[in-house]
């Protein structure tokens, strides 16, 4: 039984006069990992922008738990949704504790100070990113993949029941990049957060998500599980390049890389 948490009908957004998305219709269901892949430039970015309410200059309708988007003030959407934006050398003088209970502050009023109950979800978000023993240490010295941690860490701090990802592990070393995958995959299906997120990589959205969407040139043109969307004449569709399936021993799932690779 389907339970939309979004639901997303003819979105349309141009930006400096240039179309972004065209006519973009989805749904995501509560608890659901969805992935939007896609080529460079095809509107994976702006979709989950709009989502955040980066962008708000955009027509067609956005829902959120069957309510309007536009009738959420911007507290009460914090407490619904949280947004983690690329890793792109993002630096800040806080500790990682001090940064990951920014992520509480919806949850407080301009009087109030943090209570038992906040301390206990800041606690349990570093704790989930494994962050423990980084939680007194600067920002601005941790390597990219641990501020990335952090920043997922402060997400999940902010109690919201929709984390919103772009392209998450992004210029991270293999290492981080799978510590990001299981930390979502885990908050998804262990704690019932639906996730939404950018991934550039096929293979890692395959991995993570219950659904894949795939955007090109600002339209929805694909949808489906991980095992129908890791087909080569299917992903020759998405990004106009071949490629390869290889079969995996340790997944499901087969690899794919593009057909230049080999």
């Amino acid at each position: 039984m389907h339970n939309p948490i979004i639901q997303i009908e003819t979105l349309s957004i141009e930006l400096s006069g240039n179309p972004i998305l065209k006519d973009i219709s989805l749904s995501v269901d509560e608890g659901e990992y969805v992935s939007i892949i896609g080529p460079n430039g095809a509107g994976k970015t702006t979709l989950i922008k709009c989502l955040a309410g980066i962008h708000r200059n955009w027509e067609g309708s956005i829902q959120i738990s069957k309510k309007p988007f536009n009738d959420y003030d911007s507290k009460t959407l914090a407490r619904l949704q949280s947004y983690v934006p690329q890793a792109e050398g993002r630096t800040n003088p806080l500790t990682v504790q001090e940064f990951v209970t920014l992520g509480r502050y919806p949850h407080l009023s301009p009087f109030t100070t943090l209570n038992a109950a906040d301390y206990i979800a800041i606690d349990e978000a570093i704790a989930r990113a494994e962050l423990q023993d980084f939680r007194h240490r600067k920002m601005n010295t941790l390597s990219g993949g641990e501020r990335q941690m952090a920043f997922i860490a402060a997400a999940l701090a902010q109690g919201t029941k929709i984390l919103l990802l772009d392209e998450p592990s992004t210029f991270l070393d293999y290492r981080h990049q799978a510590e990001i995958a299981d930390l979502l995959k885990k908050a998804c299906r262990e704690q019932g957060i639906t996730v939404i997120a950018v991934h550039h990589d096929v293979n890692t959205a395959a991995a993570c998500s219950d659904r894949i969407y795939a955007l090109k040139e600002g339209s929805v043109i694909f949808s489906g599980t991980p095992s129908e969307t890791a087909h080569s004449k299917i992903l020759e569709t998405i990004y106009d390049t071949e490629f390869i399936t290889l079969p995996s021993s340790s997944r499901a799932l087969p690899f794919v890389i593009a057909g230049g690779a080999v």
